[in-house]
Order: structure tokens, then C-alpha cells, then sequence
């Protein structure tokens, strides 16, 4: 179905994978676009994009009527602009995660696909991880019972990547990265209610937040959660996820080719553990373009939508919030 979809990507050095996810699905990539030359060449010369597909100023692509829809792949503190000014030029948006930084900017983004009758779906892209998408079919499945801890860890060295637009003071690491594992806690859980976070600010001397935190959730009267962010942290990159059920335990990350499934038998003894196999493709950009796609050309709900995407940034900013304050955060309900 993708195929019938003319779009334009919009930020190239996280929309390479956008592109390809495009590509992949059939569609058709009508416009690239980026302020960086560089990037703009070699992604023209990578995937087969002339020079007439090419654009450096993204408000030359919304007037185009050969274009239905648009991937804004931009920093975060551009989300809001981008997304809000395609949405109104009548064009469906995929943005990329975070949804925005600030309140202010995530009610904007609703209020315009609102007015505007077109799509926004915000990249969440750990609901298109293999292990991911499998541990959400367990829990679902009851195999786990009923789930009383889930945690997740963003473990990120941005040594090398800091500068520039990340060391924006309203791009803290829990809203920049971690929002990977709170949304995914959100999506295997539920909506947290209340939040206590900590902080620390050791690693990285270049951006103004702290680049260590640790938020304990209560989803629940009998659930709880956990989510560590860390973006100095020494190892490599990981979201070591763990979900305990009364019925069973799941230990998987996104960047591994197995997971391991604990159950009990019929006398609620532990069983050896279970080794699933599972695909490695933390960012999975086919299979998310392909359900953003399938939403347009079948006029289905998308699967993360501007109102799911507000949640996820608010439980971000009741964690920073808390971090700073010393205080629990009850979580607001985001318009």
C-alpha cells in the first residue's frame, strides 16, 4: 500500500534510515531535504535521488501537491515548527521521537493535525523492535501472569555526539533518549500515575543537565516500574529491558539475538529458562513507515499518534521535574 504514497524526508542524518524505510516500503521518495549539503549529496548519491529531489529550505516542499506526506527527521527543538507547518499545508506527518521539548510545543502539534484532518504519528520505535514487539505479545498473552516491576535502561555514550543541539537546555537526556524506555514501559504497562526521579551530572561537562538518572515508577495499586538513563554511561549502547510477572520473568534489549522467558509449571516451581531467538533491528524505520503508511492509505488510526506521543513526553518531564525538586510527580493528563 506504501506505494501509493508520495513523501519527502526531512532531516538527513537521522533520516537515512527514513529514506530507506521508504524505499523499502514501495513508496515513493519525491523530496530529501537538509540545510547540510553534505548530507543532502550523499544521500541523493546513496539512494538514486537527483538533483531536482533535492532541497536545502523545507518550506519549498509545502505548497508541492505531489507530495502526501512528510518525515521530519530534524532536531528536536525544530519538531514542533516542522510538524505544525506540514500538518497545515494539508500533508500527513511521521516525526521522529521526542514528540517536542515543551508542553506548549507537544499542544500545538495536536491542535494542528486536529484542525488540519491529517495524520501525525510520532517515531516511537521501540513498538517496531523484534524482542520488543515479541515481549509485548507474551505479556499480552498471559504467559508472564499479571505484571508487578517492569524497568528499562537508555544506556547511551554520548561522549563524541555532544555540542550543538543537544546541549540545548530543554533537550535533557530522559526527554532526548530515555523517552525510548518510558515509552516503552507505557506500552507494556500502562500509564504511570506518579513518579520519583533522581540525578547525577558526572560524564559529560559539555551540556547543562545531568547525564545520569533514575526515575521509580507507580503505574498501579500493585505495579511497579524503573527506567535508568544514562548518556555518559561506559558500555555499549543497550536498553536492557526486564518485565516480572507473577507467573514468569522476561529478561531482552534490542540489541540482542536472543531473549530469555522464565515460567513456572503447575506446582509454581521455576523451569529452566527459554531461550527465544529473535531478529536484531533496534530501529526498525520499515516496519514503522509501513504502519504509517497502512494508517494513511487505509484511513486507519496510526499507531502513535500526537495524543499517545504527549503522554510519553509528559511522564519525561514529571522525571526531570522530580529529579530537580526532590519531589514525587503525579502525572498530568496530556491534551
Amino acid at each position: 500500500m506504501a506505494n501509493k504514497l508520495n513523501v519527502a524526508v526531512i532531516g538527513l542524518r537521522f533520516g537515512m534510515a527514513h529514506v530507506e524505510g521508504a524505499l523499502g516500503c514501495g513508496a515513493n521518495v519525491a523530496a530529501i531535504c537538509d540545510c547540510d549539503a553534505e548530507h543532502l549529496r550523499e544521500a541523493g548519491e546513496r539512494y538514486g535521488i537527483g538533483e531536482e529531489k533535492r532541497f536545502a529550505d523545507y518550506t519549498r516542499l509545502l505548497g508541492r501537491e505531489d507530495i502526501d506526506a512528510a518525515v521530519v527527521a530534524v532536531p528536536d527543538q525544530l519538531h514542533r515548527e516542522l510538524a505544525c507547518a506540514f500538518l497545515r499545508a494539508g500533508k500527513h506527518v511521521l516525526c521522529e521521537k521526542p514528540m517536542a521539548l515543551t508542553r506548549g510545543d507537544v499542544s500545538e502539534m495536536i491542535r494542528a493535525s486536529d484542525e488540519s484532518g491529517r495524520k501525525l504519528m510520532i517515531g516511537q520505535i521501540c513498538r517496531f523492535t523484534p524482542a520488543f514487539e515479541k515481549a509485548k505479545e507474551l505479556v499480552a498473552s498471559g504467559a508472564l501472569g499479571e505484571l508487578y516491576f517492569v524497568e528499562s535502561e537508555y544506556a547511551h555514550d554520548y561522549m563524541k555526539l555532544v555540542g550543538g543541539w543537544r546541549a540545548d537546555p530543554l533537550r535533557h537526556g530522559v526527554i532526548g533518549g530515555g523517552c525510548h524506555a518510558v515509552d516503552l514501559l507505557r506500552w507494556l504497562a500502562g500509564d504511570p500515575v506518579e513518579v520519583f526521579a533522581y540525578g547525577t551530572h558526572r560524564l559529560l561537562p559539555t551540556v547543562p543537565y545531568d547525564d545520569a538518572t533514575v526515575a521509580v515508577m507507580r503505574f498501579g495499586e500493585n505495579t511497579m516500574g524503573k527506567v535508568f538513563v544514562s548518556t555518559g554511561c561506559k558500555r555499549d549502547y543497550t536498553m536492557r529491558t526486564v518485565i516480572y510477572g507473577t507467573k514468569g520473568t522476561l529478561i531482552c534489549d534490542n540489541t540482542s539475538p536472543e531473549m530469555t522467558l522464565f515460567t513456572v509449571d503447575e506446582t509454581e516451581t521455576t523451569k529452566e529458562p527459554v531461550k527465544i531467538p529473535v531478529e536484531v533491528n533496534s530501529h526498525n524505520a520499515g516496519r514503522e513507515f509501513a504502519s504509517f503508511a497502512e494508517a494513511i492509505t487505509g484511513d486507519k488510526p496510526v499507531l502513535t499518534d500526537g495524543r499517545e506521543g504527549a503522554k510519553t513526553v509528559e511522564v519525561c518531564l514529571a522525571i526531570i521535574e522530580s529529579s530537580k525538586t526532590g519531589r514525587p510527580m503525579r502525572i498530568a493528563d496530556s491534551r
